[in-house]
């Protein structure tokens, strides 16, 4: 007989469920664990912040929503409200709430349809990060399980920051700092209680918010949300009856458009992240832009339909207003969305204070120092002054105070072109990125392009280093969280910034209809104007000790007018926007970056022996050591009307007396200016010293051409080459010159001594004798074919 055994599988299953329960712990915990990714990987809105974390614009995030960069951190009010109204127990489940889950299944089958979902805050979330397809049980276990793991992963807090910046509000609102500004016009932080209550209740039924209808249920579900409030002693009675009292809105706001174009800009800069927290103060960036909105239309009557303005405070080191481009136009013109404060513009003659700080600095020129304005040529470079004519010689100061061009060129001809391009772009100046000689000694008067930010940056540098801040080594910031940068300014000293700015005070102020008009009783404020090549671009740039103010007015398409000009466009409204500010007083000198010197109280070069002395401030790092050329000791007779030398009176009866004397080509367009000047006697009997008959420089100049001209003589339109204009002064009016050219005469002239002819190529010699023998000797070289030599007198000159 067979014995059967009977062998139980017990513990083999119960092996099995062991491992499967095992494996399938395992595998939760690793699926807690695993990295999540990143949640909501959506694109944000650009969003600008002044100061004070006010919103001043922003833009739709690439998908088309108002999505606002989710701060860390939840406000109070809206914290308690969404947890009163989404999920009590938020801090007592791990992501799922049980008796929320049965609670859901109970009333779900009383209902015999889907009423509740159990979702808490986490669940949401969860939903939120997975957004689109139908809601399913499947779904529903999926966004559990998600939950779990978002606890497993994050605090209470970030889970409930999470939902709070990616929670829907209606229409394309998503986030509560999108929707406490669209619904509010405030940030979540400074939301009343009730205005918290009606965005907490809003993500339940975003599409209320459509309607008239629908903003009524959410008023009565944001008021039992307010009186649950009030039960649990989260708000007290007060608090309820105002809240209670409180209108839902009854649409949304319109987005600001404070500073949109600097948005635009921030925008397309990837390197920069959304918030962009800048120091722009809201108040009076609003007070700003009516004003250049006002002004624009007095602008647009003229032809002019863009205008710019950028506010430093010198204090902060940073931006506080900045209007990119008011664009007046009756017509559509796409020019109005540029950001000109930041796009390259011909900078017209913005930049003469930095060559004059530099050579201040470096020992080159005195403040008092003549530079000649006479007429000047180099290489076919012919620069003018505004007003097209000339003043003999000007101290360096007034001739930057004037904005005068002749004395401007000559000094960077002195100080050299590729010094003085690398000293801006250590300055910061981004925009000089070709070779110096492209740029030439145009680069003075406008050949080169600025952008109005750095260019009144530069202005605020020197603003900052003459009072001496520490900061002043640092790069003006448009945002908070930009870090301070060095830059190369920190090279100036305070004494040369100072007399730069010095110089700019003494510039008479243009009133409200564009004339003159002297404010001598107005605050302290240094400025600078400029006016680019084909009056396109007009700038004005004043500096006091709080604030620097950059203004530039134009067409941003780049058509010229006649009336863009840096006196009467642009600096009007410097001093308007001047008037909003409170500027400071005035900057002080910085005695301790100061020393006196003494200088010839006429030239402002170091005194010779028979100079008059006066001191005057320079920077104390330089060295100055040029000596004063112009005073001689005269030798007169002795009625003290005529020079003599001993051939014609004896040394005892000579009157002996020190005269300033310039060049004869700078005394010929110093005189009408300067009616105290006194020309040389002439030589008693009309006889020239022996010097003078052997250097008729002392008498005469040539104004044209220079010593070591290359001419070149251009072909007219009809194929014909045409002609070099030569011209010359005399000290001595009616002084007769005869032209000499390669030892053959020409002509001769009287009063007015210019000459017109077409050398032939090659080396030529010049010489000028006039009445007395004395002469003066030029060679030039034309480097242009033309016809035989032949000659023509001007029209302006008399000929003998």
């Amino acid at each position: 007989m067979r014995v059967i055994r009977k062998i139980s599988l017990w513990p083999v299953r119960k092996k099995a469920w062991i491992a499967a329960l095992s494996l399938l712990l395992f595998s939760f915990l690793v699926y807690l664990i695993w990295p999540l990714g990143r949640l909501f990987d959506r694109p944000l809105s650009p969003v600008l912040l002044a100061a004070d974390g006010q919103l001043l614009g922003a833009r739709l995030a690439a998908d088309g929503q108002w999505r606002f960069p989710r701060h860390s951190l939840v406000p109070e009010k809206y914290y308690q409200a969404v947890l009163q109204f989404e999920d009590r127990r938020f801090y007592l489940h791990p992501g799922v709430d049980p008796l929320a889950v049965v609670r859901a299944l109970w009333q779900n089958l009383r209902a015999g349809e889907i009423k509740s979902g159990a979702s808490t805050i986490t669940m949401q979330v969860a939903r939120l990060a997975r957004e689109g397809g139908r809601r399913t049980i499947g779904r529903k276990l999926r966004e559990a399980l998600l939950a779990l793991k978002l606890e497993a992963r994050y605090s209470k807090k970030e889970i409930l920051a999470l939902f709070a910046a990616n929670a829907p509000f209606g229409r394309n609102l998503v986030g509560i700092d999108a929707a406490s500004w669209f619904y509010f016009g405030r940030r979540p932080e400074d939301l009343s209680w009730a205005e918290a209550c009606f965005l907490a209740v809003l993500p339940k039924n975003p599409n209320l918010a459509a309607d008239s209808l629908g903003l009524k249920q959410l008023q009565e579900k944001r008021d039992r949300l307010l009186t649950r409030l009030r039960r649990r002693g989260i708000i007290d009675e007060v608090q309820l009856k105002l809240a209670l009292g409180e209108a839902v809105p009854a649409g949304l706001r319109p987005v600001p458009r404070d500073g949109e174009h600097l948005l635009a800009t921030l925008a397309g800069d990837r390197q920069k992240q959304t918030p962009y927290r800048s120091f722009i103060r809201a108040e009076l960036q609003r007070r700003l832009n009516l004003r250049a909105e006002a002004y624009g239309e007095k602008l647009l009557n003229r032809g002019i339909r863009n205008l710019a303005v950028v506010i430093i405070d010198n204090r902060l080191g940073a931006v506080v207003s900045y209007v990119g481009n008011i664009g007046l136009t009756r017509d559509f013109d796409s020019a109005q969305y540029v950001d000109i404060v930041q796009s390259p513009r011909s900078t017209g003659s913005i930049l003469k204070p930095f060559l004059y700080a530099a050579m201040l600095q470096e020992g080159l020129i005195t403040p008092e120092m003549l530079i000649p304005d006479i007429p000047t040529r180099y290489e076919g470079f012919r620069p003018k002054n505004f007003d097209r004519r000339f003043r003999g010689a000007v101290p360096a100061r007034t001739a930057l105070a004037w904005s005068l061009n002749v004395p401007a060129v000559r000094l960077l001809h002195q100080y050299g072109i590729p010094r003085f391009k690398n000293q801006l772009v250590r300055w910061g100046m981004s925009t000089l990125f070709r070779q110096a000689e492209d740029y030439g000694l145009s680069l003075i008067l406008g050949g080169a392009e600025g952008k109005l930010l750095e260019i009144t940056a530069i202005y605020a540098g020197l603003g900052r280093l003459a009072l001496g801040m520490e900061e002043a080594g640092y790069r003006v910031r448009l945002l908070q969280d930009e870090k301070p940068a060095s830059w190369g300014l920190r090279d100036l000293s305070p004494g040369a910034a100072y007399l730069t700015l010095e110089a700019l005070t003494e510039v008479n102020r243009p009133d409200e209809e564009g004339y003159w008009r002297n404010f001598s009783s107005a605050r302290w404020v240094a400025w600078k104007t400029g006016t680019s090549f084909g009056l396109k671009d007009a700038w004005a740039v004043g500096v006091t000790p709080r604030y620097t103010v950059g203004v530039w007015a134009g067409n941003a398409d780049g058509e010229g007018r006649p009336e863009i000009i840096g006196l009467t466009a642009a600096a009007p409204f410097l001093f308007e926007v001047l008037g909003l500010l409170d500027t400071g007083g005035e900057i002080p000198p910085p005695l301790p970056a100061l020393k006196r010197i003494e200088v010839c109280a006429d030239s402002g070069y170091l005194p010779g022996e028979f100079c008059p002395k006066r001191a005057t401030w320079m920077p104390l790092e330089s060295h100055f050591d040029r000596s004063c050329v112009y005073h001689q000791l005269v030798h007169l007779d002795t009625s003290g009307q005529y020079r003599v030398d001993s051939r014609v009176e004896s040394v005892s009866s000579m009157k002996h007396r020190v005269w300033f004397v310039l060049p004869p080509i700078q005394e010929y367009y110093y005189r009408p200016w300067h009616p105290e000047y006194q020309p040389l006697p002439k030589f008693k009997g009309n006889r020239p010293g022996e010097v003078e008959v052997a250097d008729g420089s002392k008498v005469m100049n040539l104004v044209y051409p220079e010593p070591g001209t290359a001419v070149y003589i251009p072909v007219d339109l009809d194929g014909r080459p045409g002609e070099v204009v030569l011209e010359a002064v005399h000290r001595e009016e009616g002084a007769v010159i005869h032209w000499h050219l390669d030892k053959d005469y020409l002509t001769s002239t009287r009063h007015f001594h210019r000459l017109s002819l077409n050398p032939p190529p090659g080396e030529h010699l010049l010489v000028l004798v006039d009445n007395e023998g004395r002469r003066l000797v030029r060679l030039f070289t034309v480097i242009s074919r033309g016809e035989p030599a032949r000659w023509k007198p001007e029209n302006s000159g008399r000929q003998d």
